[in-house]
């Protein structure tokens, strides 16, 4: 059997589909505070928001390094909300995921609040180890490489060859693949990124994992 250690694995449009309308309503909460906080007119915000995020890898650091924004206030307002009318529990994933043996983390440029709900609803919360958030890799995120190296020396310095990377975005697949790991990538649609395994569901994980001799 090859011998991967540690598995990490991104947390929004990965542990649950896009599909869920979580993103409708944190869109919203950071739509609120691009115009009460930041003071950004209001039919203004929907393109900024998108150059940020582009340009700095999340909104947050954007708003950070631009404007100033406090970075706890803002993942405090964004993400004060409760999501259990859109996120279930799903068994199918949990089921899936006590089948692989190794460490599993999450790895998300949200922060830990936001993950332990997400983490708690689906019910998983238990089969992960830890939780690398936006905070730990601060002043990083991904997808650079810098917030990767923070990951991994927070995880014990694994040797990244022996990780998996599971995200549903190509560009951190491929700061996490230029380190050495191997990558897997979760998109509904099925479409191929670019030298990254795909699959359409977190759930399909094991498949991926028993195909490469990465499971007894």
């Amino acid at each position: 059997m090859n011998e991967i250690h540690l598995i990490f694995i991104d947390l929004d449009d990965t542990v649950y589909p896009p599909d869920t309308g979580v993103w409708e309503i944190l869109g919203n909460r950071i739509y609120e505070f691009m115009e009460k906080f930041v003071g950004i007119p209001q039919e203004k915000i929907h393109e900024e928001r998108e150059r940020l995020f582009h340009l700095h890898g999340t909104t947050m650091k954007g708003l950070h390094v631009e404007y100033g924004a406090d970075i706890h206030h803002y993942l405090d307002y964004v993400h004060n909300v409760d999501l259990s009318n859109v996120i279930t529990e799903d068994s199918a994933l949990r089921q899936a995921l006590i089948e692989i043996p190794q460490e599993k983390w999450i790895f998300t440029n949200a922060c830990r609040a936001h993950a332990e709900q997400i983490l708690r609803l689906v019910g998983i919360r238990d089969l992960f180890t830890e939780i690398v958030d936006v905070l730990d890799t601060d002043p990083y995120c991904k997808p650079d490489p810098m917030a990767f190296l923070a990951a991994l020396e927070k995880a014990g310095n694994p040797d990244p060859a022996r990780c998996f990377f599971v995200d549903d975005r190509a560009s951190n697949l491929d700061s996490a693949r230029a380190l050495g790991m191997h990558t897997v990538q979760v998109d509904p649609t099925g479409t191929v990124a670019d030298g990254h395994v795909t699959i359409k569901k977190l759930s399909e994980l094991p498949l991926v994992l028993a195909q490469g001799g990465f499971l007894e």
